[in-house]
């Protein structure tokens, strides 16, 4: 009966959904537009990150496409960073951001972010706890067992815990991103600084988006619990 609780669609799939969609209209608008408005020094995202490496203290890593659109990531396995090819060969204000914006986490982890550890063990536990917390939430509620029911909402905790921890390493990235690009000498102008703000802020907020539903279905089966087992 719980799948089609009508306390779920109006507390957690609705809200889910409009800001899902807000955060990521918002997204595509504000770099679409900074897409179009090229950086001072005519750089794309890749020579704008070979920049960075060549003025900063930045330790130099490896760098290479990747397909798909804005799918730039830094592998910390694999000690690369990958830029997607709007991003890479695009000598725009929004690809100069983006790209920066990944060398600030390759600058986490060669300063030892703190965050950044807490993170890495928590990805161990993530690899199961999805699933584990699915298993155990669902089948407490079917068999009425309290203690089992509990124990899956425990290990969502887990998937919980990650999406909030990942808000405040994300607004750091683009914080050290912004700083790079000041320090390699790459913010000129205004346009740039704003541009670079807006495009940052827009991503995060997909980050925001994210935590704000963890947080939802973590409290819906809470709430769930307990009206099954009260």
């Amino acid at each position: 009966m719980f799948y089609f609780d009508p306390w779920y669609f109006l507390y957690v799939a609705l809200p889910t959904l409009v800001l899902s969609w807000l955060a990521q209209v918002y997204l595509q608008r504000t770099f679409g537009k900074w897409s179009r408005i090229p950086n001072s020094e005519r750089l794309t995202g890749m020579q704008v990150a070979q920049t960075i490496f060549a003025r900063t203290s930045l330790q130099t890593i490896p760098l290479e496409r990747t397909r798909g659109a804005l799918t730039d990531h830094y592998d910390p396995q694999a000690n690369i960073v990958r830029l997607s090819t709007v991003i890479s060969d695009q000598p725009s204000i929004g690809a100069m951001a983006v790209a920066a914006h990944e060398l600030g986490h390759v600058q986490q982890y060669q300063t030892q972010y703190s965050l950044i550890g807490l993170r890495h063990f928590l990805l161990g536990a993530l690899r199961v706890s999805p699933t584990l917390s699915y298993l155990m939430f669902f089948a407490g509620i079917m068999l009425n067992i309290a203690g089992l029911t509990w124990l899956g909402i425990a290990f969502f905790g887990v998937t919980v815990l990650f999406s909030l921890l990942t808000l405040p390493i994300e607004f750091d990235a683009s914080r050290r991103g912004l700083q790079l690009l000041s320090e390699a000498g790459l913010l000129d102008t205004e346009e740039e600084i704003k541009g670079s703000r807006q495009v940052l802020t827009a991503a995060a907020l997909t980050y925001l988006a994210a935590a704000i539903t963890a947080v939802l279905q973590l409290l819906y089966y809470i709430s769930l619990a307990k009206r099954q087992h009260q």
